[in-house]
């Protein structure tokens, strides 16, 4: 795939960064001179630039289509009937660790997942999101390259996090093989970058985990707002936060509060443009769509299989078929459908 030659200023900063950007980071991150810094939630210029269109090529507010992606990753286009995507199964799955199960969102397989492929040496390290120690709640790109880490970094953020960005230090230490959980803009950034190509990251990421995501929000908004103003709870006392048809705060005590789906999307991140609720680049992709205790995951690529049916034959987790979940099902089909409507 030939590279535009076009500069930040007369691309993104024109004709993305106003309405479009994500603010996924891939720009920065990929940015050959380093010439960019990600600041409040938008890239920045800070050096020279040299025009060589990677910041635009790698960008998932651009072309192409998604049909090239697609068959770039799964050497073809979705078939009509596939409402989320490529795939070759779905299932349910379950953490059996349980220090993963006092700490994941829903069933721990991400997590389990991570585990595995860290204790197998399968890969060096994963870029995952995790909370950071002085502002409560607040995500933070980082990368782990121990399980007790992974472990420390599970569960749910619901304000942006731009993980992309961790994989540039995952590269600058020279690591060359990893794993990337992350939201569908950012699954769909990594596989832009694919494309293009560029070797030295696009040979080192093992498996992408894409998370499924209705839309994000904003920390000042979701947090200082939401739950600090409206709700009157301190975000360091806040234990999880959950979204099962309304979102459910829990505090460390155990009492849980509530704010509506739709008071909290005033906090909205720039996620209105988004068609993709399932991450359908990735190689499986996770959520909780109204389960309790397991996760629903899609499994797309060869890639994707061989992760989990190792993470099972460890022992990891137990698996499911959906078919056991119909009314999961029915909610994963619903909101792809949704979002792609919305977008």
């Amino acid at each position: 795939m030939p590279i535009e030659k076009v500069g930040f200023e007369d691309s993104l900063k024109r004709l993305v960064v106003p309405d479009l950007c994500v603010g996924c980071g891939s720009c920065v991150a990929f940015c050959p001179v380093k010439c960019l810094e990600y600041s409040d939630g938008l890239p920045r210029l800070v050096g020279k630039c040299t025009e060589c269109g990677i910041c635009f090529q790698v960008c998932p507010s651009c072309g192409p289509p998604t049909e090239e992606l697609e068959n770039l990753v799964f050497g073809r286009e979705r078939k009509i009937g596939e409402e989320f995507g490529v795939h070759r199964r779905v299932v349910v799955a379950q953490t059996t660790d349980e220090r993963i199960r006092e700490v994941c969102q829903d069933g721990g397989l991400v997590t389990s997942l991570l585990m595995n492929a860290l204790e197998e040496g399968l890969i060096e390290g994963a870029v995952v999101s995790c909370v950071s120690d002085e502002e409560p709640l607040k995500p933070l790109p980082r990368l782990v390259t121990t399980v007790d880490e992974a472990i420390e970094c599970a569960g749910t953020r619901y304000t942006y996090s731009p993980n992309i960005l961790a994989v540039r230090e995952a590269l600058d230490k020279r690591l060359k093989s990893l794993a990337f959980v992350g939201t569908p803009c950012q699954i769909r950034a990594l596989r832009r970058m694919e494309m293009i190509p560029l070797k030295r990251y696009a040979s080192a990421l093992k498996l992408l985990v894409g998370l499924f995501c209705s839309e994000s929000f904003t920390y000042e908004g979701f947090v200082i707002d939401g739950i600090k103003r409206k709700l009157g709870l301190d975000p360091k006392d806040v234990k999880k936060v959950n979204i099962k048809g309304k979102i459910l705060i829990t505090t460390m005590e155990g009492e849980v509060r509530t704010l509506s789906i739709k008071d909290a999307k005033r906090y909205s991140w720039n996620c209105g443009h988004c068609r993709d609720f399932s991450a359908e680049l990735a190689d499986i992709s996770a959520g909780g769509v109204g389960l309790q205790g397991w996760t629903l995951a899609i499994i797309r690529t060869e890639r994707g299989e061989e992760a989990l049916k190792r993470a099972e034959e460890a022992g990891l987790i137990k698996v499911r078929p959906v078919e056991d979940e119909p009314k999961a099902y029915k909610i994963l089909v619903n909101l792809s459908k949704k979002k792609r409507l919305r977008g």
